[in-house]
């Protein structure tokens, strides 16, 4: 049976990608970016994201089978706080309704292995607490630093995100509702947002030295759309909650073997 997937980041990188390949099984896709979408929407501000939630129901007839939510940009700039934390939180939100219309609901965003990287605790609070004044202005002050601090806003809006999926996912609006919600975190991704850095041997070699990643390299956007597309389909029953790190290694090339010992009681 044909599934009615809404994708955004449509019409480049990883959500052209997945777009492209949901399309090629015969699902049917709504796409939502800014230009070359079926709905052109400016997700980086609450009337876009309202708007854009509403059209895609229309186009959907009222019932969505799946969310796949690729938007984002990696600019050191306030907006990337709003486009890849509020962007997405706020749409899949307003989307919940046509999903739960959905005999088998699906949704899955993508998250970044830079979730792992120094960030603004004060910013992820902010976007946690949905006070986007709030985390704007933060952001603000971060890139009026120059873009090195101002990189900042890039990790910490993904670590919120990431954040929010695990709060959300099990909360009876999504899990009670029969909902799977999951992230994907990729490392290194050859896509037109990441051409120009990775032109040079320079600007590979301060990639790498942040995203290690030992498992054949740099990703094409295919081993992502691959994963988002599994998470999304009927196949995927009980996944609810999990940053999936798709990143050839680097999580735990930084993170180690270890990451259960917090739980661990002390003798």
């Amino acid at each position: 049976m044909t599934r009615t997937y809404v994708v955004t980041g449509s019409a480049s990188g990883i959500g052209a990608t997945t777009a492209r390949r949901l399309t090629e099984r015969g699902e049917r896709v709504i796409g939502i970016d800014l230009k070359n979408a079926d709905v052109e929407a400016d997700l980086s501000v609450p009337e876009g994201r309202a708007e854009a939630a509403a059209r895609a129901i229309e186009l959907a007839g009222g019932t969505i089978d799946a969310v796949i939510a690729c938007a984002g940009i990696a600019a050191p700039i306030p907006k990337t706080i709003s486009v890849n934390y509020f962007g997405v939180t706020e749409l899949l939100t307003a989307l919940l309704p046509a999903l739960a219309a959905s005999e088998a609901p699906r949704a899955a965003v993508v998250s970044s292995m830079a979730s792992l990287q120094a960030n603004s605790a004060e910013m992820v609070e902010a976007a946690l607490a949905g006070d986007e004044a709030g985390a704007l202005a933060i952001a603000e002050g971060l890139t009026a630093q120059g873009p090195e601090t101002g990189y900042l806003v890039y990790p910490s809006s993904k670590r919120a995100l990431a954040r929010w999926v695990r709060r959300e996912s099990i909360t009876p609006a999504w899990a009670g509702a029969g909902i799977p919600l999951n992230a994907v975190a990729p490392g290194t991704v050859i896509t037109p947002m990441t051409a120009d850095l990775l032109k040079t041997p320079e600007g590979a070699a301060m990639v790498d030295a942040s995203v290690p990643m030992p498992l054949n390299y740099h990703q094409p956007p295919e081993s992502i759309a691959a994963l988002l597309i599994w998470l999304t389909s009927t196949e995927n029953t009980h996944m609810a909650g999990q940053v999936i790190y798709d990143d050839g290694g680097a999580d735990a090339t930084l993170r180690g073997d270890d990451i259960w010992s917090w739980n661990d009681t002390s003798n």
